[in-house]
């Protein structure tokens, strides 16, 4: 099976920066208890599971977390708020040695748990923070939610930058705000990068030619999470992650995630939601049709090791 990395914030999270943080922690050790204390915005009736669970997650047991990348709302410079412009579900199974990332629609017309509307999912963020986005997606698929991290996407430029910015092979050529993306090897800082992340219009394959280029400045940034060189950059990449991510995942957590996790990113799998476009009173949606929902919920649960 292909190996594939998932869109942006999972390595954001839950590998590519904490591969640096553990390489220096003997140096770094108080910066980042101060930095994890910050990040920490634990979340309300749940205590390291998700409610639709019977039971709680044991140790080593496979477990969910979502991850979401989201718009920055100008006057809240310390607050990761807006609407989330990425949406991603992920399930570890460490027995199996395997991760799955399910990509959800930002435009998927749902529920909106909380507020008792339909709407788009991605403004449950901005309506309710994680909170409201977590019990939405869960409402929306009935795949428990175990954990959560997001980040806004003023940190996402400034991390990028914070690693002196990313080697990509682009396969497409395409100009997007008057910067031009040339194809081949190109070196892009985080201003450029997020430009690249996000277009879709340009591109005959759509979601899908923007997904796959998101997912390669994850592998960049990977990489350079990985490289020496990153040791000298540890001050500057936690200072972005105090100011701009949100996770209730605890120093201690992350701690012992990473040792009882680390086997399931052995092999990563994609998965994407199928859908068909509507236009509803001048918006236009992404709507999940039931059987759809079905099929991503029992291939999701089942890699969780639940009933289905």
């Amino acid at each position: 099976m292909k190996k594939k990395l998932a869109l942006k914030v999972i390595g954001l999270i839950f590998g590519l920066v904490f591969l640096v943080i553990l390489g220096v922690a003997a140096y770094w050790i108080n910066d980042i208890r101060t930095t994890a204390n910050n990040m920490y915005t634990p979340l309300e009736n749940r205590e390291g599971s998700s409610p639709l669970r019977e039971k709680a997650v044991a140790e080593g047991e496979p477990l969910s977390i979502l991850l979401a990348g989201v718009d920055h709302t100008p006057g809240r410079e310390e607050d990761v708020v807006g609407r989330s412009d990425t949406i991603v579900l992920m399930t570890l199974n460490p027995a199996e040695g395997t991760t799955k990332m399910l990509s959800i629609p930002r435009d998927t017309r749902t529920e909106i748990v909380g507020r008792g509307t339909t709407e788009k999912i991605n403004h449950a963020h901005a309506y309710g923070d994680a909170q409201m986005l977590i019990d939405t997606v869960e409402n929306a698929f009935d795949i428990p939610i175990d954990h959560y991290a997001s980040i806004n996407m003023e940190g996402f430029t400034r991390l990028i930058n914070a690693f002196g910015g990313v080697n990509v092979y682009n396969d497409l050529s395409f100009s997007m705000n008057g910067t031009q993306f040339n194809e081949g090897n190109i070196h892009l800082n985080g201003e450029d990068a997020l430009l690249y992340s996000r277009m879709r219009y340009e591109d005959p394959r759509g979601d899908a030619g923007r997904a796959n280029r998101q997912r390669d400045i994850i592998e960049a940034l990977m990489d350079e999470a990985a490289s020496l060189s990153s040791i000298t950059k540890a001050g500057e990449i936690l200072d972005v992650l105090d100011t701009t991510v949100r996770t209730d995942l605890s120093l201690g957590d992350m701690w012992s995630y990473q040792s009882d996790y680390r086997a399931a990113l052995n092999e990563i799998e994609q998965i994407e939601i199928s859908y068909t476009g509507q236009t509803i009173d001048s918006l236009w949606y992404a709507i999940v049709a039931d059987e759809e929902k079905a099929r991503v919920r029992n291939e999701m649960r089942s890699h969780l090791e639940l009933d289905v």
